[in-house]
């Protein structure tokens, strides 16, 4: 078993990584805090894991509540059926919350441990790809609105990420192929050695080889653990994290939530990140077609997709978090590995940009 930290002085926590460890009660039970433990996961991963998880909590008073599965339901109103199981079953503010699921799961119940009694306890166990290496790990929690991703939500930690590997062997693929955009990012961000080795084991990440998704797992987990050691309210250096997401997110909003998957939508919002950093001069066209060309063999989408106009685009893009004196800021990348944030642009020339790639 792989261990990382996640280094935030008093509320540091562990990222475990394995095959076979839901249900393991060593491992999960000492990070919860009280006696009272809710469940929360989806009807998907349900008949699939709750079981196997219930079983790590034999000797606590537990209970699970099931959500529907998707995109569309991170909402106010489904997280309000958290908060409903809550209060019919009398539990208190020592409660722990178990999130078992892929992203939508981890930030909605986050998100409702942060608020429970002003915060509770919680722990991730990731169920996706996307998760594990990703929305599982930093405090983001939330829900969607109508007119942006992720626009309500609370920075709270979790006490423990515990990510089993076996779980993405039932995994859709088209759901592992979006896991791998964010496995992607990773690499373009501040690791070009990752990059250059996803490069060579895409195969083997799509035949599900269990040592490359141990690996790519790790690598992307202690990335991201130091990342948000450095920056863990995304002040500065964390909201490198989002490249691709600020066009990503327009795309998911603008469609309809649940219509294209959010690693779908950043996959396009990377190679879109990528043309524009050309066209700026800071990478080249040789640099854009690797990236792209790696996106592409991952599973994933490289183009637009269609009912989406340039003008609806920015407009989408405004409601984005890295939006600062009414000029969108977006990631993009002066090399390959080495990504920066910036305003620095003619707004003219996005436009251009998003128009000729509606026109694809």
């Amino acid at each position: 078993m792989k261990t990382l930290q996640v280094d935030l002085g008093t509320r540091s926590y562990p990222i475990y990584i394995d095959q076979n460890l839901l249900g393991v009660s060593s491992l999960i039970t000492p990070h919860v805090k009280g006696r009272q433990v809710l469940i929360v996961t989806n009807d998907t991963v349900a008949p699939l894991y709750l079981e196997k998880t219930l079983a790590a909590f034999v000797d606590f008073e537990t209970e699970s509540v099931i959500l529907p599965d998707g995109e569309q339901y991170k909402t106010l109103a489904v997280l309000n059926q958290i908060f409903d199981s809550l209060l019919q079953k009398h539990f208190n503010r020592h409660t722990t919350l178990v999130a078992l699921g892929g992203g939508v799961i981890g930030d909605m119940t986050g998100f409702a441990a942060a608020c429970y009694q002003r915060g509770i306890s919680f722990i991730q166990i990731p169920t996706t790809l996307l998760a594990q290496v990703d929305s599982s790990v930093g405090g983001k929690t939330g829900v969607n609105h109508v007119l942006g991703k992720n626009m309500i939500g609370a920075f709270h930690q979790p006490q423990s990420v515990v990510i089993d590997i076996n779980t993405l062997y039932t995994l859709e693929d088209k759901q592992l192929s979006a896991g791998l955009a964010e496995v992607i990012k990773y690499g373009l961000i501040n690791d070009l050695e990752f990059f250059e080795w996803l490069e060579n084991n895409t195969t083997a990440l799509l035949a599900r080889d269990v040592e490359a998704l141990s690996f790519a797992i790790s690598r992307c987990c202690q990335d991201k653990a130091t990342i948000v050691a450095e920056d863990e309210r995304e002040n500065g250096r964390r909201a490198l994290l989002n490249l691709g997401h600020t066009f990503g997110h327009a795309i998911e909003t603008g469609l309809g939530y649940g219509i294209c998957l959010h690693g779908e939508a950043v996959a396009i919002g990377m190679c879109l990140a990528a043309q524009f950093s050309a066209q700026l001069g800071w990478i080249t066209d040789s640099d854009v077609n690797r990236i792209t060309k790696l996106i592409k063999n991952m599973g994933l989408p490289v183009t637009m997709p269609k009912g989406l106009s340039a003008e609806h685009m920015l407009t989408l893009m405004q409601v984005d978090k890295k939006v600062l004196a009414g000029k969108i800021r977006l990631v993009l990348l002066k090399n390959l590995g080495n990504a920066i944030i910036t305003d620095d642009y003619d707004p003219q020339h996005l436009k251009q940009l998003l128009i000729q790639a509606a026109s694809l």
